[in-house]
């Protein structure tokens, strides 16, 4: 995967609440006419480019594709994004070796999984 787009309906409050959450600073661009925030990223390194994105196109869902953000602590993330107003669809459950994994909605209604290394 090289880029992935997570469909927002307020920007500001989908803004808020990533940051609150993940600790992230997102930075805002409009691209193609679309109000986005872009998730940080190390040049060179590995993994994706994300961004939140706003517009006609983009439409939250709590179903199709399920991007996985990890996490140190996966319990002080679930406590941030409770304290955000997220709904925990799937509580912390631990898979072995691999750590532990979690799903949240976020402000916007996306279902958006957390995984964590264990303790």
């Amino acid at each position: 995967m090289v880029h992935f787009e997570i469909p927002v309906e307020d920007m500001d409050r989908a803004v808020r609440f990533y940051e609150a959450v993940f600790g992230y600073r997102l930075r805002r661009e409009t691209v193609d006419g679309y109000p986005m925030a872009f998730f940080p990223r190390a040049d060179g390194g590995t993994g994706a480019s994300g961004a939140l994105a706003k517009g006609d196109v983009y439409k939250p869902a709590k179903a199709g594709p399920l991007l996985y953000f990890d996490v140190a602590d996966i319990d002080e993330t679930l406590a941030r994004a409770s304290a955000q107003g997220a709904t925990i669809l799937y509580p912390k459950k631990d898979i072995g070796e691999a750590g532990y994994v979690a799903e949240i909605e976020d402000s916007e209604g996306n279902r958006i999984a957390l995984s964590a290394p264990r303790d």
